[in-house]
């Protein structure tokens, strides 16, 4: 070992590690606690943040920053910083600078329990202090009244959404644009105050954007060279519904409590499909079930009794074997997206756990659309049973899977029937649609279409065969029957062999006489 200047006998080096640097604490040592001790600072430390830096982590930005106001704070508070090498190949940082300080007698400054307890095991003397908890002034200014979002692009004045899903406005915070300079300061404010507060975490952090849960705030920061400019997105939720603020009807309720283990959650981005989820995820933990989540990131406000685990932090595998051995009664999968993630869903219900899956989808049927093709069409009632299709923080339509053998509504040779999946309105009972599969493809039929289409060539060909002078017409779902005046006395009778027609058909029959 070396080092590159003299040390005297009785002097306290003190050597950081990265936590308290990025955290804030070894400045708060020199300003606010007096510590006038030397600080030694390998270089291997500065060219780790460094890298940070050059690939784009928001982590490396805002040490290096720290570092450089520690360099400008020494000869204000008389504090010797000294340069010093680690002197060997490092393979985690961390490690070397505790080993650095166990072999020069140095004292290690720290924030992490774990390099403490590490530490203190080979005897080197450890400065352990926790990072204050950073307030969040800047961000929360925005976040006044019934605020959803916050916008803030470089260059750009800053914009927020008021209102509530699906019914807000976009709004002009002021008429200035926001600098890049503004953006990085506030930047580094959120990821200093991600490593502090204690509910807050650093959910993803990529090469040009950083995802980050700040207690309820969800925070994007994206920059250079992925983004155009830098640009931070701020949400957060307005309100925490229960499941009973929904008011959902009483043959829902009963369905959720008895029947519905396999139910998909979907609707547009923005429209309160998280929010139901999670109020939804409460009221199965009040009824005495065992309830977890898969997110990501995890913004779910929920109690402690549910396990929250994050897609960033494990494999597919991995958390397929979790909850699989630990067996909760319901499973709630936010932000379901690619096949890894419906291939989760689908593998833990045909095990028999309860699965709560959110997808984003413009329409009801659209959900069930992205099923097909990841899984055969018999087994979509075993995988979905119930899907809820929340619009503008409501739940507007509600189906429910089931599977027939029969024939298709608008084929007529028997020998055609074959498996089909009938999705009904979960409520009035309703078919509204089947999914079948046709040769080599998988078909997905709004029946009422085809209902009124058959509907309409039946009542054709009973007026062609009683009163082949009739004029047929079609106006939206409606037939409009015209006869010429001469051949009214037999309007009676045409009517008597069409009411039957009528009545199990549902198709409105006009007559006119020309």
């Amino acid at each position: 070992m070396y080092e590159d200047y003299v040390r005297t006998a009785d002097e306290v080096v003190l050597v950081p590690d990265t936590t308290v640097v990025y955290n804030g604490v070894l400045r708060r040592l020199i300003v606010k606690e007096g510590v006038r001790s030397t600080i030694a600072i390998p270089k291997e430390l500065v060219m780790f943040f460094d890298n940070l830096n050059k690939e784009g982590r928001s982590l490396g930005v805002v040490a290096l920053e720290e570092l450089r106001l520690i360099r400008s704070l020494s000869d204000k508070y008389n504090v010797k910083l000294r340069i010093t090498s680690l002197g060997k190949k490092i393979e985690d940082i961390d490690v070397a600078i505790r080993e650095y300080a166990y072999e020069n007698g140095y004292v290690l400054v720290t924030s992490s329990r774990t390099q403490r307890l590490s530490a203190e095991i080979l005897g080197v003397k450890v400065l352990y202090r926790e990072p204050e908890r950073m307030q969040l002034r800047e961000l929360e200014k925005y976040f006044v009244g019934d605020i959803m979002s916050v916008h803030l692009k470089e260059n750009a004045p800053p914009q927020v959404k008021r209102g509530r899903p699906g019914r807000w406005i976009l709004e002009k915070v002021s008429d200035t644009p926001i600098t890049r300079e503004e953006l990085e300061a506030l930047s580094e404010e959120i990821i200093e105050a991600a490593k502090t507060l204690p509910d807050a975490v650093i959910e993803i952090e990529r090469r040009g954007s950083t995802i980050i849960q700040l207690g309820d705030y969800r925070v994007i920061i994206s920059r250079p060279p992925m983004s155009s400019g830098w640009e931070i997105t701020a949400v957060k939720p307005l309100a925490r519904p229960k499941l009973e603020d929904y008011g959902l009807s009483e043959k829902l309720m009963k369905r959720l409590n008895e029947r519905a283990e396999g139910i998909v959650i979907a609707g547009a981005p923005g429209m309160g499909k998280t929010t139901f989820a999670q109020a939804l995820a409460e009221y199965y933990s009040k009824r005495g079930k065992i309830v977890k989540t898969v997110e990501s990131p995890r913004d779910m406000k929920l109690p402690p009794q549910i396990a929250q685990y994050s897609k960033v932090y494990a494999t597919s595998d991995e958390l397929h074997d979790i909850l699989l051995l630990s067996r909760p009664d319901y499973t709630i999968f936010d932000e379901m997206r690619n096949d890894d993630d419906f291939k989760l869903y689908v593998d833990l219900r045909l095990a028999g756990i309860g699965m709560v899956g959110v997808v984003h989808a413009s329409s009801p049927i659209d959900a069930i659309q992205r099923f097909i093709g990841r899984v055969d069409v018999g087994m979509l009632p075993s995988v979905i049973d119930t899907l809820i299709f929340i619009d503008s923080g409501e739940a507007r339509k509600v189906y429910e899977l089931d599977i027939t053998v029969r024939l298709p509504t608008g084929l007529r040779e028997s020998d055609l029937a074959r498996p089909v999946v009938e999705v009904r309105d979960a409520i009035t009972g309703e078919l509204e649609y089947e999914i079948y599969t046709f040769g080599e493809q998988t078909t997905v039929i709004p029946v009422k279409k085809v209902y009124s289409s058959s509907a309409k060539r039946s009542v054709e060909q009973v007026i062609r065969s009683l009163m082949p002078s009739a004029k047929v017409t079609y106006s939206g779902d409606s037939v409009i029957v015209s006869l010429p005046r001469e051949e009214a006395k037999n309007l009676s009778k045409l009517k008597r062999k069409l009411r039957r027609i009528r009545e199990e058909l549902g198709v409105d029959i006009v007559f006119e006489l020309s």
